[in-house]
């Protein structure tokens, strides 16, 4: 039976070495370090470059961070893909290896229909007894997904069959409307990296989805809200919106240049290598400023 998703469920970054493979041994220092600050679980999403992965990379990553997991926490898959057929694969191959969960966002070439969007996520639901994280990730690619695909969807199954990570803009609105239409019964799940959790988790957030690279802030943050410590909150915070807000300004390609640059940074990696193309390059003058707040954040942290 699968585990519940609950808390910081970080998104795994996918290291390559100088050949253009994927380094396990730096993913297995990225996931052991995830658990040594707190994460509940971990996952693939759009931040493992999925898109840039061969067929047979995507089933390997899934494959090693299950087994590098070991136990210490919930894992899920991204599965989205062009087709059913194809998400459905992915997912099938997810369920077998030992996956909690499988996460899916829709097409991306594809504007779907309302009844689209249902066959594409009930052939999934139906296929595998895992429960499916719905993605809406048109805050960077792809189109909104309508509220009644999440109702419906909901309706047909249940909320323990059905979660919901929607990151269609305005973020905070959207998660509100959706938990008032399901009564707050609906399990949702936030991936801004940081930057709306604290407004994210007053709205009922079940967990958090950001990348690895501030992933200990993240943790601390989590646990202050826990506990009702809005002065650590905030002070954590503020540090992380700061580097998120120099992530954002180059889509995908901003996240993926400075969260590699900071795994880097951190010593878990030795090559911030992303899968060519890429839109953007970090500068020096980017990578200066985002060190001074990476300084800021590792000195709240250590008063908090």
């Amino acid at each position: 039976m699968s585990r519940e998703l609950l808390g910081v469920l970080p998104i795994v970054h996918t290291p390559f070495d100088a050949d253009d493979r994927i380094d396990v041994d730096a993913l297995r220092r990225e996931i052991d370090w995830a658990y040594s600050v707190g994460a509940h679980g971990l996952g693939t999403g759009m931040v493992s470059e999925i898109l840039r992965l061969t067929y047979d990379e995507r089933l390997s990553l899934t494959e090693q961070i299950v087994e590098l997991s070991a136990g210490r926490g919930t894992v899920f898959a991204a599965v989205g893909a062009e087709s059913g057929k194809q998400a459905l694969d992915y997912a099938v191959h997810a369920e077998r290896v030992g996956c909690d969960a499988v996460m899916a966002a829709p097409p991306l070439n594809t504007r779907l229909s309302v009844a689209a969007h249902l066959d594409y996520y009930c052939e999934l639901a139906d296929g595998v007894s895992l429960p499916i994280i719905v993605q809406d990730a048109s805050g960077y690619v792809g189109s909104a997904i309508p509220q009644e695909v999440y109702l419906q969807l909901l309706e047909r199954y249940d909320v323990k069959k059905i979660l919901f990570k929607p990151e269609a803009s305005p973020i905070g609105p959207n998660l509100s409307a959706l938990r008032d239409a399901t009564k707050g019964q609906a399990k949702i799940y936030e991936g801004s990296g940081g930057i709306l959790l604290i407004d994210s988790y007053r709205r009922g957030i079940s967990g958090t989805m950001p990348g690895m690279d501030l992933l200990d802030g993240i943790v601390a943050l989590w646990n202050a809200l826990e506990r009702g410590d809005e002065a650590a909150a905030y002070a954590i915070y503020y540090p992380i919106c700061a580097i998120v807000t120099l992530q954002l300004q180059a889509g995908l390609d901003g996240f993926l240049a400075i969260e590699k640059y900071l795994l880097v940074k951190r010593g878990l990696w030795n090559s911030d290598r992303r899968r060519a193309p890429v839109s953007w390059l970090l500068d020096s003058e980017t990578a200066r400023e985002v060190d001074r707040l990476f300084d800021q954040l590792q000195r709240a942290l250590a008063r908090s």
